[in-house]
This record gives structure tokens, sequence and C-alpha cells, in this order.
């Protein structure tokens, strides 16, 4: 918790000078009311920034992100909002927390950890992963170019047997 009090207090205004929207995901039903607050102060002070947007993943579990999405989904059935014919993997999607965020297309795993540590499951189907050895301190402008050189090497099929590009 003294780590997020210190992004705000230390961070968050120089972010907010350079046009960064900050997200927040994860569960904040648990948290203290106090750092509600402050994640709430967070994301609504940048929130019409149109920068580079910062997504922070504080108390935050993909599986629990989904559960979470399944739950807002069986509401409205129950109330009738929607019918349950409509369920579907997009509308799960549109239930999980930052709905309208793009997937993202390379995820950078550091610590020579080869796994996903319940981050972002949904949302990493089709994303290029990429491992490096270099611990997250560590981790410098040439580990990052590094990795995104890795992430141009390849073909991207989105589950297609033809090649797909955005270029």
């Amino acid at each position: 918790m003294g780590l997020l009090r210190r992004f705000i207090r230390n961070d968050l205004a120089e972010l907010h000078q350079n046009g960064v929207k900050v997200r927040v995901i994860g569960e904040r039903g648990d948290l203290d009311p106090d750092i509600r607050r402050l994640l709430d102060e967070a994301e609504e002070l940048t929130k019409n920034n149109d920068g580079l947007t910062l997504v922070v993943a504080f108390n935050y579990g993909a599986r629990q992100e989904i559960a979470r999405a399944a739950a807002r989904i069986f509401d409205k059935i129950k109330q009738g909002e929607i019918p349950a014919s409509a369920l579907s993997a997009d509308l799960i999607g549109q239930h999980l927390d930052a709905p309208d965020l793009p997937d993202p297309d390379l995820i950078i795993r550091t610590s020579g950890e080869q796994r996903l540590s319940n981050f972002l499951l949904w949302q990493v189907a089709y994303s290029e992963l990429v491992f490096v050895p270099t611990y997250w301190p560590d981790f410098d402008r040439a580990a990052l170019e590094g990795a995104v050189a890795e992430y141009h090497r390849r073909e991207r099929r989105f589950g297609g047997l033809i090649a797909q590009t955005g270029s």
C-alpha cells in the first residue's frame, strides 16, 4: 500500500502533465476506503488524457476478473436485462475490468519465469509472449528493444493459417 501511496504522491502529477491516462484493473471491494479513493482519484484526474494509457493491475487476478464478469452477466440475466441465450465470448469480454481497452499484442515476462501467473488470461489469447531472464528492476531500454525486436520477427496468425498483420 505504501508503493501505491508513493506512486500517487510522486508520479501521478507528472503522468497527468504528460497526457497519460491511468486505468486500474482489479478488485477494489476489499481495499481500505482510502486506497479505493486514491485509485478513483488517479483515474478521475487523468480520464480525459489522450496520450499513452497506463493500466495498473492492483489487487488483480485474471481468474477473479473472469469470475466478476460472469457474476455481472448473471445479474443482468437474472434482472431480465439480457437473455441467457446472449451469452458469448464477446459478452464476457464486454464485462471484464477494462472492456474498452484492446487486447495486448505483446506480453513481456521478466525474471526468467515462463508462465502468465494469473495475468490477463482472457485478453492474452492471441498475444505474443516474450520471456526474458532480466529481473524487473534491471529491465532497461535495451531489454525492451530486444523484446520488441523478437515480437517483430514473429508471424502473427491469430489462430489462422494465413498470416494477418496490421501493417
